[in-house]
């Protein structure tokens, strides 16, 4: 299980870093873990922040992957930088949950690589074409993550 991505140099600015967005964050983490997303696309990660310890909540959307797994995008609108949350998967595997519509589950991260982490983006860009737009202005390669309910 590698998270092994590096940052880029070029690309977008990296999103939540206003106060105003990370309000919105917080209106859309609570909605989300509570009733669900309108669409039924986004969920809750919950992740231990790498350096504070602290448990972080982030919206993300997700894509249906093989065996009823969950992809999720470390895109960060398409910045140079991956996401907090990325670095916070690859820190504590073993402490990350997904949460929406009242339910909370218990998941393993993959980062998916080669071959794989291909049939995959192909499949995220074709539902999604914001994604696609993001890989164009970054010149890091976007992470996939696989998201494996872990059994009880």
């Amino acid at each position: 299980m590698t998270f092994d991505t590096p940052n880029g140099t070029r690309g977008a600015r990296q999103p939540g870093r206003t106060r105003l967005e990370q309000w919105g964050n917080h209106r859309m983490v609570e909605s989300i873990r509570r009733k669900g997303a309108k669409r039924g696309d986004k969920l809750v990660i919950v992740t231990i922040g790498k350096k504070t310890g602290v448990e972080r909540m982030t919206p993300v959307r997700w894509f249906p992957g093989e065996g009823g797994t969950r992809l999720i995008v470390a895109s960060a609108s398409g910045a140079p930088r991956n996401p907090s949350w990325y670095y916070n998967l690859a820190a504590h595997p073993d402490r990350v949950r997904i949460e929406f519509a009242g339910q909370r589950i218990e998941v393993t991260p993959e980062q998916l690589h080669g071959a794989e982490r291909d049939r995959a983006w192909r499949q995220i860009a074709a539902q999604a074409s914001g994604f696609a737009k993001y890989e164009r202005i970054t010149d890091r390669q976007i992470p996939v993550i696989r998201l494996t309910p872990r059994a009880r």
